[in-house]
C-alpha cells in the first residue's frame, strides 16, 4: 500500500507537470489519438520530468500489484488526484476551498478504510481468454480515441478521459498477468498497447477539452473495471469479514476523487491556449499510472 501512495505521489505531482506542457503545445491533426501533438509536447522539459515521476510511479505500482489486489491499488491511484490539487496549490498558486480540502480528507479516509481491509493479491493467473480480452479491450480505446476527434470539446473529453483511464485499467490488470518477456502472452502486448493509447488519449483531452470531465471520465475508467477483474477472475480478497469496510472504503476513495476532479477548471484566455489554472488529470506512467 506504501508503494500504491507513492506512486500516486508521483503520477499526481507529473500531471501539473504535464497538462501545462500539453496546453502551451501548438494541436497537431485535433484527433484523439494525436501524435503530433503528443511529438511537441515531449520538447518541453516539464513534459519529459513528468514523464520521469511516471516512471518511477509505474515501477512502484507494479511492486504494489504483486503484492495487494487491485481494487486497493486502484483506489491509491484514483487519489492522485488529491495529490495533483495539493502540487497545484502549492506550484501554481492555485486556492483550494474548504470543500476540496474535504474531499482530500474523504479520499485519504477512504484509501485507510482499504488498506485496513485489503487482502493479499489473488493466486489466480489468469485465463487464455481473459489475456485475449484484455488485449482486444486495449484495441478499442485507441479505435475510441480514433473516431472521437470530431466531438465537442466537452463530450470528447469525457470520451478521451474515460478511454484513456480503460487504457490505464488494462495495464493494472496486465502486469497481473505477465510474468517475465513472454512474447507469446496477449497480456504483454495489452500492456504495451493500453499503456501508450492512454497517453495519447489523455494528452489530447488535456490539450483541447475539459478538465473536469477528463479526470472524471478516467477515474471512472480505471477504477472499477479493473477491481471487478480482479475479484472475478483472479481470486482478489478481502481479510476476513471486512469485505463490507473495504467496498466502503472503495467507494468512498472514489468518490472522494470525483469530487476533486471539478476542481480548477481553467478559463481559457481569450489571445490563446492556457497553462491550467488546477489540477488536470494524470497520465499516469504506463499505468494508472
Amino acid at each position: 500500500m506504501i508503494c500504491a501512495l507513492g506512486a500516486a505521489v508521483c503520477f499526481g505531482t507529473a500531471s501539473v507537470l504535464q497538462a501545462v506542457a500539453a496546453r502551451t503545445a501548438e494541436p497537431g491533426t485535433g484527433s484523439g489519438v494525436d501524435t503530433a501533438l503528443l511529438l511537441r509536447a515531449l520538447r518541453q522539459w516539464r513534459y519529459l520530468a513528468g514523464l520521469g515521476l511516471d516512471g518511477v510511479g509505474f515501477v512502484l505500482q507494479i511492486v504494489a500489484l504483486r503484492h495487494i489486489p487491485i481494487y486497493a491499488v486502484g483506489a491509491a491511484l484514483a487519489a492522485s488526484l488529491a495529490v495533483t490539487a495539493v502540487v497545484a496549490a502549492r506550484l501554481l498558486g492555485v486556492r483550494l476551498r474548504g470543500a476540496e480540502w474535504g474531499a482530500v480528507a474523504v479520499v485519504s479516509a477512504g484509501l485507510l478504510m482499504l488498506g485496513l481491509a485489503s487482502g493479499e493479491e489473488g493466486s489466480g493467473k489468469g485465463s487464455w481468454e481473459l489475456k485475449l480480452g484484455l488485449l482486444g479491450v486495449a484495441g478499442l480505446v485507441l479505435l475510441v480515441g480514433a473516431v472521437s476527434g470530431g466531438l465537442a470539446d466537452r463530450p470528447r473529453a469525457l470520451v478521451l478521459g474515460f478511454a484513456a483511464g480503460t487504457g490505464f485499467g488494462v495495464v493494472e490488470v496486465a502486469v497481473r498477468l505477465v510474468d517475465g518477456p513472454d512474447f507469446a502472452n496477449p497480456a504483454l502486448y495489452a500492456l504495451l498497447l493500453g499503456g501508450g493509447a492512454a497517453f495519447l488519449l489523455l494528452t489530447s483531452a488535456l490539450q483541447r477539452g475539459s478538465v473536469t470531465a477528463a479526470t472524471a471520465g478516467m477515474v471512472l475508467g480505471e477504477t472499477i473495471g479493473p477491481a471487478a477483474v480482479g475479484v472475478a477472475w483472479l481470486g482478489d480478497r478481502t481479510r476476513e469479514g471486512l469485505t463490507w469496510l473495504a467496498v466502503a472504503g472503495f467507494a468512498v476513495a472514489v468518490a472522494g476523487a470525483l469530487a476533486l476532479a471539478r476542481f480548477g477548471e481553467p478559463p481559457a484566455p481569450a489571445d490563446g491556449p492556457a497553462a491550467p489554472a488546477g489540477p488536470p488529470a494524470r497520465p499516469p506512467g504506463p499505468a494508472s499510472g
